[in-house]
């Protein structure tokens, strides 16, 4: 029963509630519920994307940028895709700053063609596939999984819906290609 009560009394607020109280307000404890509700999605994103120390570094930065930009959001948008929108562009900004968009992909993919490093299940072939991708088809790829839609991808990545189904196909044509036959073994 005093669970029941308690949800009562404390309704769950979305996160375009949140974010609009916490715009008004600047009251701390609506920043805290929402970075309760969204770091961990946001630092997987990031973290497969780049390095972990770099994603927890973009992290603690779009947070900052989420207090100190909170006066744009705009209502009408979801908040997690106006959050990833600000991470994507510091991890972009962060990859221009040391020229590190074209190294990225060409590590990932000597990473992974390294024939003495052997993969013992289907989730580390999975990854190693994944990492294999450059960096634009990943992103689109990891961006669906975390449940946004083509137009919200087309959002937070600033390109076309046409560009976006793209790459999400080519995306999965080379994950179907590079996992084939993983079954089989």
């Amino acid at each position: 029963m005093l669970l029941t009560l308690t949800t009562w009394l404390t309704p769950t607020r979305t996160s375009e509630e949140l974010m609009l109280q916490y715009q008004e307000t600047g009251k701390a404890r609506f920043l805290k519920e929402l970075v309760e509700q969204h770091y961990d999605d946001l630092l997987h994103f990031l973290i497969s994307q780049s390095n972990a120390h770099l994603a927890a570094d973009i992290t603690q930065k779009t947070w900052l940028k989420v207090m100190e930009k909170r006066h744009y959001y705009q209502s009408h948008n979801k908040f997690k895709a106006w959050l990833f929108t600000i991470a994507r562009r510091l991890l972009i900004d962060e990859f221009r700053k040391h020229n590190r968009l074209t190294e990225l992909n060409e590590t990932h993919l000597e990473a992974t063609d390294n024939p003495t490093h052997e993969y013992s299940d289907i989730q580390s072939h999975f990854n190693a596939a994944l990492l294999s991708l450059n960096f634009y088809l990943r992103e689109a790829f990891i961006l669906q999984q975390e449940g946004f839609s083509v137009s919200e991808i087309a959002q937070i990545t600033n390109e076309e819906f046409e560009t976006i189904k793209s790459r999400l196909r080519y995306a999965k044509k080379q994950l179907r290609t590079l996992l084939e036959g993983l079954s089989d073994e």
